[in-house]
C-alpha cells in the first residue's frame, strides 16, 4: 500500500500545449478538465488507486461528477500545478477537490469531483465498496486531508438565474 502522501498532493508542473489554445487567445475549457486529470493521475498512483491497481485487483474508480470552477484564464504556454486533497470518503465514494494553481502561484480552477470504487472483474462493472486494504489506505489518507481547512469554494453549484 502507498506511503504517506503530501498534504494537500502536489502534481509535477504540467504544460499547456499549444493546440490547446482558443481563439479567446487562452486555455479552451475542455482542456481544463484534461489538466487536473493530468494532475490527478500521479496522485491515484500515489494513494494506491493508479492503473497498478486496477491490474492487481480488477477494481478501479470512475468518476461520476465534476464541478468546474473557471477563475482566470490560463495563458499560452503556462505551466500549471494541481493540488487534489481528499474531502469525503465512505466504502463507494471518494470526494476530491483539486486547485489549478498557475506557475507563478495564482488561483486558475478548481475542480470538484465525486468517484466510485468499480469492480470490473465481472461481466459488467458494477460499483461497490473498495477492497479493504484500499479502504483503510484511502481512510489514513484522509484523516490526513481533514487536517486541512476546508476549501471555501467546496459544495459550490451554479448560480441560478430566473427565467421568464
Amino acid at each position: 500500500m502507498p506511503e504517506i502522501i503530501p498534504v494537500p498532493f502536489r502534481s509535477p508542473e504540467l504544460a499547456v500545449e499549444p493546440a490547446w489554445i482558443d481563439y479567446n487567445g487562452h486555455l479552451n475549457l475542455a482542456y481544463y478538465h484534461v489538466l487536473f486529470d493530468r494532475g490527478l493521475d500521479p496522485f491515484s498512483d500515489a494513494i494506491g488507486l493508479g492503473e497498478q491497481y486496477r491490474a492487481r485487483t480488477g477494481f478501479t474508480t470512475y468518476t461520476a461528477e465534476a464541478h468546474v470552477r473557471y477563475l482566470k484564464e490560463v495563458p499560452p504556454a503556462a505551466e500549471v500545478v494541481v493540488t487534489t486533497r481528499i474531502v469525503g470518503l465512505d466504502a463507494k465514494r471518494l470526494h476530491l477537490f483539486q486547485e489549478m494553481h498557475h506557475a507563478d502561484g495564482w488561483l486558475a480552477a478548481t475542480l470538484e469531483s465525486l468517484s466510485l470504487s468499480i469492480d470490473q472483474r465481472g461481466e459488467t462493472p458494477k460499483v461497490t465498496p473498495f477492497p479493504v486494504e484500499t479502504f483503510q489506505a484511502l481512510e489514513a489518507a484522509a484523516h490526513r486531508h481533514a487536517e486541512l481547512p476546508r476549501p471555501p469554494e467546496l459544495h459550490r453549484a451554479v448560480q441560478h438565474l430566473q427565467t421568464r
